[in-house]
């Protein structure tokens, strides 16, 4: 038996370009697969850049260890939404890092035994969903992962993360034939920061042009899960998470707070598409 079987659903989040967007994605898609009951792992094998502990203000942090392996870090302290009950939780090499600002300096085998130790060493116990938060490109993480994952459990697919701009799209066309390659079926396409939302006026200007990720849906023939603007109140909740400004007892939780946002029904659709394809029975 491994850590992962009694993980219902695996979805890996993916992009050949960096700076898309992908821990953002994966966040708000946690967040919305939470808001709808289930329980949501979050897994980030993004090792020189581990972002997920900040994006669930949670980089304070620490890991446990129990006997079998390392036991995943809870998102609110472990308290399920109250309407829905989904929960998240978290392992990120971010949370071994002594400090924040320490570098990764890892030639290729040392990722590789790194990402292997996360998919057999991490205790998820029962879970619907496990999310994989990917470095960008297609180099060892992504060869040590997807050949893991083959060989540990059943992959559902993956989520393409694009912004719309061409030099964007270019490199993605990267990831959509390394998918093709090493097997692993592509959910959908994400188009991200499609559009900047004025905090003054609300009006979406398209800052990188739009359309993109449309377009490179259509040419692979793969779903078009939706566009997502740049929106800077999103920014700021993560931020406002990670401030700590709040006492314990009054802080209101980021599932909660995320349900206020304006992206979280952007997101919702996009979750639903992701059960849709993954649980086609349960719709």
């Amino acid at each position: 038996m491994t850590s992962l079987n009694k993980v219902k659903h695996v979805v890996l989040v993916l992009s050949g370009k960096g700076g898309v967007g992908k821990s953002s994605v994966t966040t708000q898609l946690a967040l919305s697969l939470a808001t709808r009951g289930y329980s949501v792992g979050v897994l980030d094998i993004d090792l020189t850049g581990p972002n997920i502990p900040r994006m669930f203000g949670i980089e304070s942090a620490s890991v446990l260890s129990a006997p079998g392996g390392w036991i995943p870090v809870p998102v609110d302290g472990g308290r399920t939404l109250a309407e829905s009950g989904g929960s998240i939780r978290c392992m990120s090499l971010g949370f071994l890092l002594r400090d924040r600002g320490d570098s990764v300096v890892w030639r290729g085998p040392k990722k590789t035994a790194m990402v292997r130790q996360f998919l057999t060493d991490v205790l998820w116990g029962e879970m619907d969903y496990l999310l994989v938060d990917t470095p960008p490109g297609t180099s060892d993480e992504h060869i040590s992962l997807a050949e893991q994952l083959r060989s540990l459990t059943i992959v559902d697919g993956a989520v393409i993360v694009t912004t719309p701009q061409a030099v964007a799209t270019a490199d993605v066309r990267k990831e959509v034939n390394f998918c093709k390659k090493v097997g692993i079926d592509i959910l959908g396409v994400v188009e991200n920061m499609s559009g900047f939302v004025c905090p003054h006026c609300s009006e979406c200007t398209n800052v990188f042009s739009s359309g993109g990720g449309k377009v490179l849906a259509e040419q692979y023939e793969i779903d078009f899960f939706g566009a997502v603007p740049i929106d800077p109140s999103f920014v700021m909740m993560i931020e406002d998470c990670n401030s700590g400004g709040e006492t314990e007892g009054a802080k209101e939780s980021l599932l909660d707070k995320y349900q206020k946002n304006a992206l979280c029904p952007i997101f919702k659709e996009i979750a639903g598409k992701v059960v849709a394809k993954t649980s086609p029975l349960s719709q």
